[in-house]
């Protein structure tokens, strides 16, 4: 029902359910909403992770991606050959998280995606083919299909607005990109072709990630994610990565400092890139032969 308190606001839908079972929860319309279809009814979580799912895979538009969220938080991102492929690399990335939660896809999601998918996932994607819907109602796997593109999607990441108790707070969405004119190499060791588009994609998976985030990618895989921690931040992504660091690459928002580095170094990566970097680290990073790339742009969130 709605609510008597928000008639200024345009109801849309009541939500099957709000962030606990106790609690009740109701979509409003905003300036401009996404045009799709569901096989059920959404819960508030459902949007909360549909949207952080889909800010994410949204950067990869034009390729073969899958995305893994769960709790409103990333679990795995892997771009691929095929979607097959990139879903097969994005589950190998975090295989405990994969078994629910939200399953984003760039692509047209066929039958043999959905076969290794249960009704414990939420499936969003742009388009499925007929057997996958049919596989997926028969076998109650909640889906969501956008009618519109991913490319077009981007354009309705327009203002935040979080309703608190001192007023509703709005800040702009992060937009940012890479800037040629900012983004350097400032190491003395070049990172190589390859090197360089996984950073990329690392680094645009932070935008969207909680405070201190740290990612260490390899072959357009996420190995490790650290997000909303301060200090152990690195050990947490080394850890996550574990054997997979090799030669990896990080990206981070986090302050590097030489502790930071050391351990980056014990893990063998290969390449950072961050914000900035102090002339210490960058020359503990020359002596070690890491490679380093500096973008000029902070995605480091306060929270």
């Amino acid at each position: 029902m709605e609510n008597d308190k928000d008639k200024r606001l345009e109801f849309v839908t009541n939500l099957s359910a709000g962030a606990t079972v106790s609690q009740t929860a109701q979509l409003y319309k905003a300036e401009e909403i996404i045009d799709y279809l569901t096989s059920k009814d959404l819960s508030y979580s459902d949007v909360i992770n549909l949207t952080l799912a889909l800010n994410i895979i949204s950067e990869f538009y034009d390729v073969c991606a899958t995305v893994f969220v769960k709790n409103n938080t990333l679990t795995s991102a892997a771009l691929g050959s095929t979607l097959f492929d990139s879903f097969q690399k994005a589950v190998d990335c975090n295989p405990i998280d994969a078994i629910c939660g939200v399953a984003a896809f760039t692509k047209t999601v066929d039958i043999n995606i959905v076969k290794l998918l249960t009704p414990q996932h939420l499936v969003v994607s742009v388009d499925f083919s007929e057997d996958a819907l049919e596989y997926m109602d028969n076998n109650n796997i909640k889906y969501v299909k956008l009618n519109i593109s991913l490319k077009d999607y981007k354009n309705y990441l327009t203002d935040e607005y979080v309703k608190t108790p001192f007023g509703i707070v709005v800040q702009n969405s992060n937009k940012r990109e890479l800037d040629k004119d900012s983004f350097k190499v400032v190491s003395k060791v070049k990172p190589t072709v390859e090197q360089i588009e996984d950073a990329i994609f690392a680094w645009k998976i932070t935008k969207y990630l909680k405070s201190a985030a740290v990612i260490v990618a390899k072959d357009f895989k996420t190995t490790g994610i650290s997000q909303g921690l301060q200090t152990p931040a690195f050990e947490y992504a080394m850890n996550s990565a574990c054997d997979n660091s090799k030669e990896a690459v990080l990206a981070t928002d986090v302050p590097l400092t030489i502790h930071d580095l050391n351990v980056a170094v014990q893990n063998r990566l290969s390449l950072i890139i961050q914000p900035g970097v102090t002339k210490d680290v960058l020359k503990q990073a020359d002596k070690f032969e890491v490679a380093m790339i500096s973008t000029g742009i902070s995605n480091f969130s306060l929270l």
